[in-house]
């Protein structure tokens, strides 16, 4: 059976209707194009002229379909209670307090490690061999989270599996660097980021300069020696940390993350502690700022309390349940400049809040964001958008951590459009966390948190013609 994917009212804005007809009325490949002429920005190559806040209403960033935008039907895999498109399969690798099993099921494999509970953020790692490594966060409290990791090799079969990380609390979401680490976020008050090395056991290494709060996820800017941050509170704000001069590694390419300057973002119009309440106010691009947060050293959540209680400015746009993060570098046939930018947008960073269940977008090179998913566009509501992240071919992937329904979903936003669902887990009572693709593209990793009591990590695979540009 598959789901209803109809928008629960007539969008509002013409590139949300333009867009509708475009992907409905032809193939994804031919929309995609349209999305600068349906009131997007410029199609020039040329830097726009810089344009004032007030000159900036209707305009929104160019943001190009993947193929995973043309999946269709939903169908159910009986072992796994999952369903998935026409042609794509699913299969479990790992269940939470098992061994690690070989993918023919014969039994524990010559590593017996049990895979962890609560498991939650991800990611991949090319190996030297042609294989990969697929890491997952422990969601559990009291100093018994952490991170463990499961290898596999150039065939997609489990030959390893260990841990990267002991001795924490709360581990959610995290990152993944350019360097090939991986960091793993404590959502605690008083939580702080661990880096760790996902090829072998080991554990991590603390790295509080980039903040104590309650850390969802991070994303990493290389070029421009930034890292971004979400806060999982309802109080919360969005942060970027950018490195010192001397936090650069030799070599040029690996930041220590010891050294740098925490600010949080604010967005005009709603600085310091002011929230848009409704979609509309920030479906269209706007301008934003950023300010060093106070006392970059203590729990932030804190030092927002104290400031209130005194009457003080707290600094930052309020973003209510910070999530999944992602920095994505389009392609450079596919970048322009926006209407009120100044260049063509690189780099854009995608974020979700599950508060109001958005999914946002901010263009690095003109300092602009925009709103580009909220439950109009989709149907049923999404319960809480959470993890995020991006294909090799830019589709944009979306977890759901749903309250109150039954399943739980995973969905391909379409920017200004109607969404559609990629996953429909049917385990009552769970979430679905750390999606995460395959180096190649070839496989989606995610796991549904507490499937039978504690947690089942999956891997899905994706047919060929869903993984090409």
């Amino acid at each position: 059976m598959a789901v209803s994917q109809s928008p629960k009212s007539p969008a509002t804005l013409s590139r949300r209707n333009c867009l509708r007809y475009a992907f409905y009325a032809s193939t994804a490949t031919a929309a995609a194009p349209l999305i600068s002429a349906c009131g997007g920005g410029s199609s020039s190559s040329s830097p726009a002229a810089p344009v004032s806040p007030g000159d900036l209403t209707g305009a929104e960033l160019n943001i190009p379909l993947g193929p995973l935008s043309e999946i269709s039907g939903l169908n159910l895999d009986t072992a796994t209670q999952i369903r998935v498109p026409d042609g794509f399969t699913v299969r479990a690798i790992a269940s939470s307090g098992l061994p690690v099993t070989t993918p023919g099921g014969a039994g524990p494999s010559t590593f017996p490690f049990v895979w962890h509970n609560l498991p939650d953020g991800g990611a991949t790692y090319q190996t030297e061999d042609g294989g990969w490594v697929y890491t997952s966060n422990a969601e559990v409290a009291g100093g018994n989270g952490g991170c463990s990791a499961v290898k596999f090799n150039a065939a997609g079969e489990v030959v390893d599996a260990y841990s990267i990380l002991t001795g924490t609390s709360t581990n959610c979401a995290g990152g993944k660097t350019p360097w090939q680490t991986w960091v793993s976020c404590e959502e605690t008050g008083d939580g702080i980021c661990w880096e760790c090395d996902p090829f072998g056991p080991g554990q991590g290494i603390p790295k509080p300069s980039l903040g104590k709060f309650a850390h969802e996820a991070i994303a990493v800017d290389m070029e421009n020696r930034t890292i971004y941050l979400t806060e999982d509170s309802g109080g919360g704000r969005f942060y970027r940390w950018i490195a010192d001069a001397n936090d650069l590694l030799p070599g040029g390419n690996q930041l220590a993350m010891e050294a740098g300057t925490l600010q949080v973002l604010n967005i005009e119009g709603y600085e310091n502690g002011g929230y848009p309440e409704t979609p509309e106010e920030v479906r269209t691009l706007k301008s934003v700022s950023w300010v060093d947060v106070v006392r970059p050293e203590d729990p932030q959540g804190t030092v927002r309390s104290e400031l209130e209680a005194d009457s003080q400015i707290v600094p930052g746009t309020n973003f209510k349940g910070g999530e999944g993060l992602w920095f994505y570098e389009l392609p450079a046939a596919q970048r322009s400049t926006p209407e009120g930018g100044s260049k063509p947008t690189k780099g854009l960073v995608f974020f979700t809040t599950k508060g109001d269940n958005r999914v946002w977008a901010l263009d690095i090179e003109n300092q602009l964001i925009e709103l580009i998913f909220d439950n109009e566009q989709i149907e049923p509501d999404f319960g809480d958008v959470d993890n995020l992240t991006v294909s090799p071919w830019g589709d944009i992937v979306v977890a759901e951590d749903p309250p109150t329904s039954p399943n739980s979903r995973i969905m391909i936003v379409l920017p200004s459009a109607e969404s559609k669902v990629l996953v429909q887990c049917e385990h009552p009572g769970s979430e679905i966390c750390g999606p995460a693709f395959s180096p190649d593209g070839s496989r989606l990793y995610f796991s549904s948190q507490r499937r039978n009591g504690s947690g089942e990590t999956y891997e899905l695979v994706i047919p060929e013609s869903f993984r090409s540009a």
